[in-house]
């Protein structure tokens, strides 16, 4: 809708009521422009349909991946589009992730809590809802500097100025972008998982991660003691989330699979298989088993057959049974085909290190099946990604007999070697990894689970050490406040960013000359204005 209709369509309704001669036609379409989605279900359809696109457009091309970073508040995400905007002119395959992760550590009433699924469902569609809300007043505020602008060109009589910014204001692209969220294992049965599927959706999600880990005994993804649950118990919670898209009218919703069965040595129970060669039968397949004989059957003992052969699965004392070293990868690869041909969209394999042909040859496996498999992929920083690829170059360079007797392959992290050939080397691959990853190994979407997390952590350290010791407000001053007004970050002027002139256009609308405004003259904010 163009800025001339939208005040045409307003005018018309107001006309018909007689009492509503106080109402701005013009004021009103500004209003509906700065509020473009109505509910949470507008924002889902419309960023599904961004990531649809997006998806064909990888297959096409794989240089055009997508990339997000984990937040966990609503200002936080608003300041990445922002910025995003600010550096790129768009936000284009740019999108935001909601970490489950994050959700319990910051956003849990009952304080930080490990990823183990132990914080309040309700948290994750109540953030996806923040996120969208503070996205959303993005959108209000930039568009409501153009409308000032407008009215100022207007004043000045200023024509060629005042159609370039009603061209602005018909062209502008909105903050609001998808949104991948982390629904862990479902919290639950297949039923619980539907029911917070629809809250996640109606709250504005587009895409939805659910991974194959048990729901009582989730883990995050990089720690150890991982359950993973048979593909029929996974595949009810694909199709769970699918039928929570499909009632709410999402028809093109994202599913997310995601398997942990590298990391994951064991499982909860023994798949039910009816027939050998069957889902079940292939998980089964990978249970570290001893062959007995009827006479070795000892009491409470769970015995499994394949074809004349009695097998009793290795057992914990936890009641889990174990699979077998080294199965890791092809448990990953079978994972990954039945999720795609049970109506997941995209895959996520939760890896130990950043290595791209580990990746890209599971990706492989899966294509000679699903030629068409794209993957979703945690840049984490659980992995020590100086360390890693600086391994990497090493074990190259020593199979390619290359000297690499000046390097320590344990002590590779030490900044002694910060500036060294092999260092740089592997920087190169780290700035490269996603463009690489994304051309080799099917990855569709990078993003980093947890990055405003360490981001903040590094800024308050740096503020406090300088702040309360011996520079003062300097401290602040200097490495803040001199830097936003330097780089043009927005919250520079943090009354304008929580709000401020919004809430004066309104009472401008609402009650006229009578308005008593917050952004006049002895405004602070306005040492800001060069």
């Amino acid at each position: 809708m163009t800025y001339k209709i939208a005040i045409k369509e307003a005018a018309a309704t107001i006309s018909g009521n007689k009492n509503w001669q106080g109402i701005s036609e013009e004021a009103v379409a500004r209003m509906r422009l700065q509020n473009r989605f109505r509910t949470g279900l507008d924002i889902a359809r419309y960023t599904a349909d961004i990531m649809r696109k997006d998806m064909a457009a990888y297959d096409q091309d794989p240089a055009k991946y997508t990339q997000s970073l984990g937040c966990w508040h609503g200002f936080i995400g608003q300041q990445k589009i922002i910025s995003i905007k600010k550096h790129f002119g768009g936000t284009d395959r740019r999108y935001l992730y909601l970490s489950g992760w994050m959700v319990a550590a910051l956003r849990s009433q009952f304080g930080p809590l490990p990823d183990q699924s132990m914080h309040e469902k309700t948290s994750v569609p109540a953030l996806i809802e923040e996120l969208y809300t503070f996205l959303r007043q993005a959108d209000a505020r930039e568009l409501g500097m153009v409308f000032r602008a407008l009215d100022k060109a207007r004043e000045a009589g200023d024509a060629p100025l005042q159609r370039e910014l009603l061209a602005s204001i018909d062209k502008y692209q909105t903050h609001v972008v998808p949104v991948i969220a982390d629904i862990d294992a479902g919290f639950g049965n297949a039923e619980a998982t539907y029911l917070l599927a629809r809250k996640m959706i109606e709250a504005g999600a587009c895409a939805l991660q659910i991974e194959n880990q048990v729901s009582d005994e989730k883990q995050c993804g990089h720690q150890d003691g991982k359950v993973t649950v048979p593909h029929e118990d996974f595949v009810a919670k694909i199709r769970a989330c699918r039928y929570a898209f499909l009632e709410l009218g999402v028809d093109n919703g994202i599913i997310v699979a995601r398997t942990d069965s590298l990391g994951a040595g064991l499982t909860k129970q023994i798949a039910f298989s009816a027939a050998e060669g069957d889902i079940g039968d292939q998980y089964n397949s990978f249970l570290d088993c001893d062959e007995i004989s009827k006479d070795e059957i000892s009491n409470g003992d769970v015995l499994i057959t394949r074809g004349s052969k009695v097998l009793r699965p290795k057992r914990l004392r936890s009641n889990l049974f174990q699979f077998r070293a080294g199965t890791g990868e092809d448990r990953c690869v079978l994972d990954g085909v039945n999720a795609l041909q049970n109506g997941a969209d995209l895959l996520w394999i939760e890896t130990e290190k950043p290595h791209i042909e580990q990746i890209a040859g599971m990706v492989d496996r899966i294509r000679e099946v699903m030629p068409n498999a794209k993957l979703v992929y945690n840049n984490s920083p659980s992995f020590n990604w100086t360390l890693n690829f600086r391994q990497q170059v090493f074990d190259t360079w020593l199979s390619q007999d290359m000297d690499v007797t000046s390097y320590n392959r344990a002590k590779l992290m030490s900044a002694e070697y910060d500036n060294t050939e092999l260092a740089l080397e592997a920087d190169e691959r780290i700035r490269t990894f996603q463009r690489d990853a994304a051309a080799r190994a099917g990855i569709f979407h990078h993003l980093i689970t947890l990055p405003t997390y360490h981001t903040v952590a590094l800024s308050t350290d740096n503020l406090a050490k300088e702040y309360f010791g011996e520079q003062g407000m300097l401290g602040y001053v200097a490495n803040v406040q001199r830097r936003e007004i330097r780089q043009g970050i927005a919250c520079v002027k943090h009354q304008n960013m929580a709000g401020s002139d919004l809430g004066d256009d309104h009472k401008e609308y609402f009650a006229g000359e009578a308005a008593l405004k917050a952004g006049g003259a002895h405004n602070t904010m306005n040492q800001f204005a060069a």
